[in-house]
């Protein structure tokens, strides 16, 4: 399957699904979360995967042991990429982003060295004000 994007009846499901968060919801709509919401996300991991290596789709349930809300479906589909990246879907649409989301110690110590420098941490320091006063 060539990736082509969401349909409405993937934001659809979600709307759905965060209107009613609930077992029967899941249950009653698991044919469209099959077909409309993860054949799309794993058609896009395929057409990545060349690039950026395997892709891994996250669980649709969520953890709700140490939770105050106890809702047990995550409202949006969530991957990640082998080489780096994560990419996002819901009914607000789509997200992406990559990062280092744990550092080795040698990464780490380059990181905080660049940042305490005067010339790279001042420019990092004014990117992120630029970020705040754009909310």
């Amino acid at each position: 399957m060539d990736f082509r994007g969401w349909s409405s009846a993937a934001v659809e499901f979600y709307e759905g699904l965060e209107a009613d968060n609930s077992k029967a919801y899941w249950h009653a709509h698991r044919d469209v979360y099959d077909e409309q919401v993860r054949a799309p996300m794993e058609a896009l991991l395929a057409e990545l995967e060349p690039e950026f290596g395997e892709g891994k789709v996250f669980r649709p349930h969520r953890d709700v042991r140490f939770s105050k809300d106890k809702s047990p479906y995550k409202t949006a589909i969530g991957a990640t990429l082998q080489c780096g990246g994560y990419m996002q879907f819901s009914s607000d649409g789509l997200g992406a982003g990559c990062g280092t989301y744990t550092m080795e110690s040698d990464q780490l110590d380059r990181y905080r060295r660049a940042v305490a420098d005067d010339p790279s941490g001042a420019a990092l320091a004014e990117i992120v004000a630029d970020l705040q006063r754009a909310g």
